[in-house]
């Protein structure tokens, strides 16, 4: 059975040798290098202990160092399923998603056809080159020199001319006894519309040749000399051999640097490729006039795992990535990403290189955004979130493109980083602090001078209100399932103490969506020692909710009894506070009013505390309180009467 022209190849480039394979194997991780498609097992093929059986993803061949067995994908499964070619070939295009062609009687013959036009364009090549050399071509040698291209990188590339003549090519290869058919089927010239013999397709252009993975012609593109022409870059019409959509420049070459370790990098037009190559940027490679499509995406991933996507840091660079981005978030998986290079403002690669040398293309290429920076960049730029109709907005729209990613896992991560990205708009004053080596924070300051006379520091770090925070931080830390309810109240905790400061912000910051994950995260923050001291701490180790922290409805009811009594403790001695800076002179009647307030709004509080043990004593007007606070209120209402304000 003949197979139709191009099928195995387009089979194989949808299918990763590595997965074909690790069905079979066990690879060896501390040998292999999956982001370079470098894989190594123990041969399938041969009784061993140590890996010696390679397989290049990249390269889509496999080779055993103790056994010399080799091949690609269709010899894999022949030899470990014991089928023939034809079946092979169907049990990999199930994989590959790919129909099984019918028997085709014509396949052969249009296996010919396809030999035949690859050599009429590798005749159309030549012809290009020799026009580029000659004297019609001296306005395309001018060009390419004030563009700093060598005659050895223009020979690299293949580069040539389009003489400004009608029929310039189609004379060439008709005397050459090409058949006019074949001409026309390579796109290389057009039918007359008045009568008259075809006429060339390009005219008076710079000749870009552009080649397939395996490096033969299959289209070219052409750059007018002349300023007035209505089409700047021409490329082949799609023919037999070109698909503009599948197809990249210099896919081949680049493919090749890229298995070597260099960066793939994805840049606009045929002149940043070359450019790029001429500086060391080797795998570099272009679509042809139009956006990046699917199919294009996927071939990049082929190669690599995280293509470099160039584009110029202007307005109309920005709405290109971001048209990639939109193509991309429901192919992401594990190992297939992208990241961005936003050049400056009105430069592209080329000019970037002629302007600034290698080293500033090198220093953007280290600098290269990862995805989700240029999608939050895209869902923030120029707005305000001033309002909480704006915030809802900017979550609904992280949701809706966060919700395109097919793969879950990822899908996750996003989120998270994307909660985060907000956190950190919506609460610019909670920056965080440079973590020490191994990942735990630094010390935590001391507490200002200004903080150690105020008069809502009750004791120290031993204060009601540092326990409360306590046990609220850790009960959230063992529950994290519950926390969403409890997000307001978090968010209004002062939280005194830098350590518990941070907690809070961690608690909300980070996705509880995994409680397992959520609970590592934490801890990688903060630091194992911190969290464990946190949770043997006496009045937090007794507490209930973390001796069952399965029992949602436990957790509950003690978030809400020590959130209501931190909110009760907090409000007395802010009530104190306010008074005592009122105080200067004689107070006034409202606020020995407030005193008794706060006293009363103080006793109630205390009054509820069945499980408390603390010791109360009786201020000098007779007032319950705790004895620690004692001094404050006798220092205070001993020199005042008690009377309600008159109205």
């Amino acid at each position: 059975m003949s197979l139709p022209p191009g099928f195995l190849e387009d089979m194989q480039n949808r299918l990763s040798l590595s997965h074909v394979v690790g069905r079979k194997v066990v690879w060896d991780m501390r040998k292999s290098n999956p982001a370079k498609g470098d894989m190594w097992a123990p041969c399938p093929f041969h009784q061993e202990k140590t890996a010696s059986f390679h397989v290049d993803d990249r390269q889509g061949f496999y080779y055993c160092f103790g056994c010399h067995a080799k091949g690609d994908a269709i010899t894999f499964v022949r030899e470990t399923e014991n089928v023939d070619f034809i079946e092979a070939v169907r049990i990999l295009a199930t994989e590959a998603g790919m129909t099984m062609p019918e028997r085709d009687s014509q396949a052969q013959a249009k296996a010919d056809r396809r030999g035949q036009l690859t050599e009429v364009m590798e005749h159309a090549v030549k012809f290009f080159g020799l026009q580029l050399r000659a004297g019609a071509g001296a306005v395309g040698r001018d060009y390419l020199r004030g563009r700093g291209l060598d005659e050895a990188t223009q020979a690299r590339f293949d580069l040539g001319f389009a003489p400004d003549g009608w029929q310039g090519l189609w004379d060439h290869l008709t005397a050459k006894g090409v058949a006019a058919d074949l001409i026309l089927a390579c796109g290389l010239a057009k039918d007359s519309q008045k009568g008259s013999k075809p006429y060339d397709t390009f005219r008076n252009r710079i000749m870009f040749p552009i080649r397939d993975a395996r490096g033969r012609c299959i289209a070219f593109g052409g750059r007018a000399m002349d300023p007035g022409d209505s089409a700047k870059y021409l490329n082949s019409p799609e023919t037999e051999l070109f698909d503009k959509s599948r197809t990249l420049y210099n896919l081949g070459p680049a493919r090749e640097a890229a298995g070597k370790g260099k960066p793939l990098i994805v840049a606009e037009g045929y002149m940043d490729v070359i450019a790029l190559v001429a500086a060391g940027v080797e795998a570099a490679v272009a679509p042809l006039g139009t956006a990046v499509t699917e199919h294009q995406l996927e071939m990049l991933w082929r190669i690599s795992p995280e293509p470099l996507i160039a584009l110029d840091g202007d307005q109309a660079g920005l709405r290109a990535a971001y048209r990639v981005i939109d193509l991309a978030l429901p192919l992401l998986a594990a190992g297939k990403s992208l990241r961005f290079v936003l050049l400056p403002e009105g430069k592209d690669p080329d000019d970037l290189l002629r302007s600034d040398g290698p080293g500033a293309v090198q220093a953007l290429i280290a600098r290269a955004l990862p995805m989700v920076q240029l999608l939050w960049q895209r869902a923030t730029e120029g707005r305000d979130f001033d309002s909480p109709e704006r915030r809802a907005a900017l979550e609904r729209l992280c949701k809706e493109k966060t919700d395109l990613i097919r793969d879950p896992a990822l899908r996750g991560h996003y989120e998270r980083e994307l909660k985060d990205l907000r956190w950190q708009l919506f609460n610019p004053r909670r920056s965080f602090a440079p973590r020490a080596r191994g990942g735990k924070w630094p010390p935590p300051e001391p507490a200002r001078a200004s903080t150690k006379s105020s008069l809502l520091v009750a004791s120290g770090r031993d204060s009601e209100i540092h326990l409360r925070e306590a046990v609220i931080l850790a009960t959230l830390i063992a529950c994290p399932q519950v926390s969403d309810r409890f997000e307001a109240d978090l968010e209004r905790m002062e939280c005194r103490d830098p350590m518990h400061a941070r907690l809070r912000d961690l608690l909300l910051r980070f996705d509880v969506g995994n409680p397992d994950t959520f609970r590592a995260e934490i801890t990688a923050a903060m630091g194992a020692d911190t969290i464990e001291k946190l949770m043997a701490l006496p009045h937090v180790a007794i507490t209930p909710s973390l001796r069952h922290p399965n029992d949602d409805e436990l957790a509950v009811r003690t978030l809400e009894e020590e959130l209501r009594k931190l909110a009760a403790q907090r409000g007395v001695l802010a009530e104190v506070s306010e008074a005592s800076a009122d105080m200067a002179g004689l107070a006034d009647e409202a606020v020995t009013w407030r005193l008794r307030q706060a006293a009363e709004a103080r006793n109630r509080a205390v009054r509820s505390e069945q499980e408390d043990k603390t010791e109360y004593d009786l201020a000098a007007n007779g007032t319950r309180i705790k004895r620690d606070e004692k001094e404050q209120f006798d220092a205070l209402l001993g020199k005042i009467t008690f009377s309600k304000p008159k109205r």
